[in-house]
């Protein structure tokens, strides 16, 4: 009987115990496996791209802007523009026509303030260029000058081998010309001499025909 009893106390102590140790099993199951990641969040695309410099490029093209002030130095250069349906100021500043600054208010003040500020930002900006363009016309000039000159030495180098030629072809001619008077003044010298001989040649003979001829009777 006793036996008994240690039996069903140990049956009805498993049936509490069981429902305890499957809620734990349960419990610990649930803290091991790792509980979900939050929701990623992306930005939202159409957020991007209406920055100012949108924003303006937008109203320009929509025609809803006046522009009251331009700068331009080299190819930077600043805008004051204005916006009448929402009296609000933009003031710019781009190079070869792309805004890469814009600032707007509706302080009228303020908005001629920072036109100043980038109107003066476009000529420091623009120093190197205007430099570099005014480098490059110089040696376009100088180099237009050196191949003016380099012409005209050619030219006077052509000039001065064809005088040299014509002055040695002249000094041949001149030499030839000279060996020929020599030589005709030889042939000269040597006619003139046989001239001379013939002609007393010919008085001698003479002397004799007349010597020869008899002398009429008296």
């Amino acid at each position: 009987m006793k036996r008994h009893s240690i039996a069903e106390i140990a049956l009805i102590a498993a049936a509490v115990l069981a429902p305890l140790t499957q809620a734990r099993a349960a419990g610990d199951s649930r803290a091991a496996s790792p509980s979900p990641s939050p929701p990623i969040v992306k930005p939202d695309d159409s957020a991007a791209g209406n920055g100012d410099v949108a924003e303006l490029e937008a109203l320009i093209a929509a025609g809803k802007i006046t522009e009251m002030r331009r700068t331009l130095n080299g190819s930077y250069g600043a805008t004051l523009s204005y916006y009448p349906e929402m009296m609000l100021y933009y003031v710019a500043l781009f190079q070869q026509s792309k805004f890469w600054r814009v600032s707007k208010t509706q302080n009228d003040v303020r908005a001629e303030a920072v036109y100043a500020d980038f109107s003066k930002s476009t000529v420091t900006l623009a120093d190197a260029e205007i430099r570099r363009v005014k480098l490059e016309a110089e040696m376009a000039y100088a180099e237009k000058q050196i191949a003016a000159q380099q012409d005209r030495a050619n030219r006077l180098q052509a000039d001065l081998d064809v005088a040299r030629t014509q002055q040695g072809q002249v000094a041949s001619y001149q030499q030839e010309q000279q060996n020929a008077i020599r030589e005709l003044r030889t042939g000269q010298a040597a006619a003139q001499a046989q001239l001379r001989a013939l002609q007393l040649r010919v008085q001698e003979l003479q002397k004799q025909t007349d010597s020869d001829v008899p002398s009429p009777a008296k």
